[in-house]
């Protein structure tokens, strides 16, 4: 049922309304980017990509086959789909930190400092205990969470670093990536990699593209791991962002896999691209991090294609909704919107 109050800030990660999706059918009609439209409704542009994509079906017009979509399409794709699911965990309705860093952790599946930071960040309690504090209630078995619910426990590497020689070269080296793509300053600046499920050559992939400033990430589900499958989903990508794209975009950093031999067609459009030396995964470190979070949902070994886009999207949409202590406790969705609104501003 719709809510019959308006409010000028509606509550985020609220589902769209037929209305909704009625009014983006007439945006997307008129030839507005995704951007545009995320703007005009007040919402996260990763909502309308991924409901642009959901209700997106084909037509023939004039005898050619064109992608146009439908309101009627996303809402029966919707509901198809709310159907299909139901609440994972018992919402719990507690105003005590303890409660809170609890409920985060377990229906949210946050990290400790991540809880315990966005709280102090956004002054939500008026006393709290510190990270250290909470790890060591786990330990004593004061807490629901238990050591088993925790996500994981790094281990540092000690091995040197050493670089092996690239005998497959399909472009420039990222020993020439310009230092300020290294600092983080300047927004735009993309890494991507691929995520195998099982061995399957039939199985489908997923194509994982985070922005080192922000770390949002996009997450494509794409039918195989060829360099021509990459290359035309970036040309979806492409058209979401419209002729901003070079502005999102400025640059990618690749391993040399196969899948992204076409990934130097870019530099067309003005995005410069770099692949790492062999067997040297940490430059790329912000992707493998953010893959290591998509295997919390998809293990290794399991089929891509048993999970439905609209899981894939909830997993994205769990990444860049999660505080980070690196962003001050702000999420990569927040950063990123802010990001583009200074470039569509221009």
């Amino acid at each position: 049922m719709d809510c019959t109050q308006f409010t000028p800030n509606p509550r985020k990660n609220k589902h769209l309304s037929f209305k909704e999706r009625i009014r983006i059918e007439l945006l997307a009609g008129e030839g507005k980017t995704a951007y545009a439209i995320a703007k005009l409704l007040n919402r996260p542009i990763n909502t309308i990509t991924n409901e642009l994509k959901r209700g997106t079906v084909d037509q023939i017009k004039q005898g050619k086959h064109v992608q146009m979509y439908y309101a009627d399409a996303g809402q029966a794709r919707y509901e198809a789909n709310r159907r299909n699911t139901g609440r994972r965990y018992e919402l719990l309705q507690c105003s005590e930190f303890i409660s809170h860093v609890e409920k985060m952790m377990i229906d949210e599946h946050w990290s400790v400092d991540a809880a315990v930071g966005r709280a102090a960040a956004t002054g939500q309690f008026d006393k709290m205990l510190c990270t250290k504090t909470i790890y060591n209630y786990i330990d004593l078995g004061l807490l629901k969470v238990k050591n088993t619910d925790l996500p994981c426990k790094l281990r540092r590497s000690t091995k040197k670093v050493r670089h092996r020689i690239n005998k497959r070269k399909l472009g420039d080296s990222i020993e020439i990536r310009p230092s300020y793509v290294e600092d983080r300053e300047e927004f735009g600046h993309w890494e991507i990699d691929t995520v195998l499920g099982s061995q399957s050559k039939e199985d489908e992939h997923l194509l994982t593209i985070v922005e080192r400033k922000t770390r949002n990430t996009l997450i494509r589900k794409i039918p195989g791991k060829t360099a021509e499958v990459v290359e035309k989903e970036f040309d979806r990508i492409r058209e979401e962002f419209g002729s901003r794209f070079h502005d999102v975009f400025k640059s990618l950093t690749a391993d040399n896999g196969s899948e992204f031999a076409s990934l130097s067609t870019l530099k067309e459009h003005r995005v410069g691209v770099y692949f790492t030396h062999p067997y040297s995964a940490f430059e790329r470190g912000t992707n493998e991090n953010h893959n290591g979070l998509v295997r919390r949902f998809i293990p290794k070994g399991k089929k891509i294609s048993a999970y439905s886009q609209e899981a894939i999207e909830r997993v994205e949409q769990w990444m860049n909704g999660l505080p980070r202590k690196i962003l001050g406790y702000k999420t990569p969705e927040e950063l990123f919107e802010e990001e583009l609104d200074l470039i569509y501003a221009l």
